[in-house]
């Protein structure tokens, strides 16, 4: 049975922070809070509890690992180069929901970064994972806390949901205050490039590096290496059939389903419907706060068994680049 721990991040529990720290350098997984998901924990650098992550999650060995560090001064540690731009992003928005992809350093395992020869790296500022990183002295390679393309877990309970007794050590700090991954922004190239959209917009990137440029895509094969976690056309996807329809549609549903005995469908909007179905999300009708809420949300409807989920569009811009990515990998096949 798989342990859970409660550590508010406001009074750190440092018995507790230890046992995590005892059960990582034996080679045993721990999930921890970011600010973003859920992660499970491994060490970066060592091979055997790397292998134990992909195991873990089921997910194939092509795809890389990010390795979560305390600042700028670890990330270049595993990096073989560094350069100014990458910089000026970690200062900026380190501690946070940035990740940024670098070269590798010729000591970090190959199998951390899915064979690539880039290694992605962020800082996180959630205060427990800063807590574990510091009192273990290095690296901690931690990817969503979750078999692989489902949703990702953004509340402990979700983590024990997915994986169970596959991972030794939950430690529950709560709810995470952004709900949705973080952006990864690939910095080897003459332009900076992001890979996936998050938490961090393009907007605050953009007014660190101008030049910036959104082109996240997806890879079509399983085993073809990839510089960045998230780039299947399926992902972050929950058990049931999601569809993505226009809010007309959704209204529409909403209303024939409220007056139905029908327990099959599920609804996620961004408009209060004149509704009491419990299968009715309503998120808010803000990318960020919307964020917050969307896998919590889709978690719940697959609690209560429904087989479909009806979700409102969102709109085609750059500030709901990050959850439209999501809503669309999770809809794909």
């Amino acid at each position: 049975m798989t342990r859970v721990v409660a550590i508010d991040p406001r009074a750190l529990d440092a018995g507790a922070l230890a046992e995590a720290v005892r059960l990582l350098r034996a080679g045993e997984l721990v999930a921890f809070p970011t600010e973003t998901v859920y992660g499970l924990g491994a060490r970066a650098l060592d091979e055997a509890a790397i292998a134990r992550v992909f195991e873990a999650k089921g997910r194939p060995r092509s795809h890389p690992l990010i390795a979560h560090v305390a600042g700028e001064e670890d990330a270049r540690s595993l990096a073989a180069e560094w350069s100014a731009r990458a910089s000026r992003l970690a200062q900026a928005f380190w501690p946070g929901p940035l990740t940024l992809v670098v070269p590798r350093a010729l000591h970090v395992p190959a199998a951390l970064a899915g064979g690539a020869d880039s290694i992605a790296v962020r800082a996180p500022s959630h205060p427990i994972a800063r807590a574990l990183i510091a009192a273990l002295g290095e690296p901690i390679a931690a990817p969503s806390a979750n078999r692989y393309q489902s949703i990702s877990p953004t509340r402990a309970e979700h983590v024990v949901k997915s994986l169970g007794d596959r991972v030794a050590l939950v430690i529950d700090g709560g709810p995470c205050a952004s709900g949705i991954e973080s952006t990864v922004v690939d910095v080897r190239g003459e332009r900076a490039m992001v890979l996936r959209p998050g938490a961090l917009s393009i907007a605050a990137l953009r007014a660190v590096e101008p030049g910036v440029e959104a082109a996240s895509r997806s890879i079509a094969r399983q085993d073809e290496s990839r510089a960045s976690p998230g780039m299947d056309p399926r992902h972050y996807a929950p058990r049931a059939v999601l569809r993505l329809v226009s809010r007309e549609q959704a209204a529409a549903a909403v209303a024939r389903g409220d007056g139905s005995e029908r327990s099959d469908v599920g609804f996620i909007v961004r408009n209060r419907p004149l509704s009491q179905l419990a299968r009715v999300y309503v998120l808010p009708d803000d990318p960020v706060a919307f964020a917050a809420e969307l896998y919590a949300a889709l978690h719940a409807l697959d609690d209560l068994g429904v087989e479909t989920i009806l979700v409102e569009d969102v709109p085609a811009d750059e500030a709901w680049a990050a959850v439209r990515d999501r809503l669309q990998r999770a809809a794909h096949g």
